[in-house]
């Protein structure tokens, strides 16, 4: 059989990637992976901007909602299941798009696994100990000191990426960020058509606002209520995302519900610039803005051919 052809389509949050997507696929007969690392879980919809049920009906989707928020996944977990998926697609010939604002996903189903050694559960047991007695910025303050550049990536209450970050810090002696500037080839096994969907950045600014206004009138904070009457704890990995962990605030009491609607709106437009200043160093990304449809269209048909 031919090699694999994959589609990837990614850029900043609220671009317009997942609708261009869903009209591509519909015209091209092909199923949509999810390359977003939260829309993996169940009962987080509105806040992750999962497809609508009348888009899954009319393009067929995987790889969303097949975790609960407390499960783990991480980028060995995602190419694990998404070369399942290809062989699976590849062997009914079904063109393929990958779509998603994490870059990290797509990365590796390119280049393979960046080579960072394996947890150690004595480490990682003592840092959570650490992190629950002291809290998780006590860990933070401590990764500024010995990985100031993954201490810029990861929140101070990220939890889970903080003890991964000095775990292998301690482990080996090297910080994680020196592990994941990996430069593994791209694997011969695929062809890659990688394009990025992008705005001007007033516009773009502008979509985020909206988008968590329209989140907000859609019952964000009532699903996150749900997440929590479910018993999942707010220092999940998936509960401390966008917005999930604004809204948590919210329902303890600690912060005015229009105060972090606002919080929420700035975070996502950081996020948003952080998600573009990560993809722009792919060198083999084509760029264009939603509106030329055609254009994209036409490049995705000469792929193909």
């Amino acid at each position: 059989m031919d090699r694999p052809k994959l589609i990837f389509i990614s850029g900043p949050t609220a671009a317009g990637k997942t609708q261009l997507a869903h009209t591509l696929a519909r015209e091209v007969g092909a199923d949509i992976i999810n390359a977003d690392s939260m829309q993996i879980y169940r009962y987080m919809d509105i806040g992750t901007a999962k497809p609508t049920s009348r888009e899954r009906k009319e393009v067929p989707y995987h790889l969303i909602d097949i975790l609960d928020p407390d499960e783990d996944f991480d980028a060995s977990s995602f190419r694990k299941q998404a070369l399942a998926v290809i062989a699976e697609l590849q062997q009914r010939r079904r063109p393929m798009f990958f779509v998603g604002g994490t870059g990290l996903y797509l990365r590796v189903l390119q280049r393979g696994i960046f080579p960072c050694p394996p947890a150690d559960p004595l480490i990682r047991e003592r840092l959570r100990k650490t992190a629950k007695e002291k809290g998780p910025e006590f860990l933070w303050a401590g990764l500024q000191v010995s990985d100031p550049e993954s201490a810029r990536r990861i929140k101070p209450k990220d939890t889970f990426r903080l003890v991964r970050a000095l775990e292998v810090l301690e482990m080996t002696g090297r910080p994680i960020s020196d592990w994941q500037h990996w430069k593994n080839e791209p694997p011969s096994a695929f062809d890659i058509l990688w394009i990025g969907i992008t705005r001007e950045r007033e516009a773009l600014y502008r979509r985020i606002n909206e988008r968590t206004e329209a989140m907000m009138a859609a019952g964000f904070l009532g699903e996150v209520r749900g997440l929590l009457e479910k018993g999942f704890s707010p220092q999940l990995k998936s509960m401390q995302s966008l917005g999930y962990r604004h809204l948590v605030e919210v329902l303890k009491g600690e912060r005015e519900l229009s105060a972090a609607v606002e919080l929420i709106k700035r975070d996502t437009r950081r996020y948003a610039k952080r998600q573009m200043t990560w993809l722009r160093k792919e060198d083999n990304l084509h760029w264009f803005s939603p509106e030329k449809f055609d254009t994209i269209q036409k490049l995705i048909g000469n792929f193909y051919r």
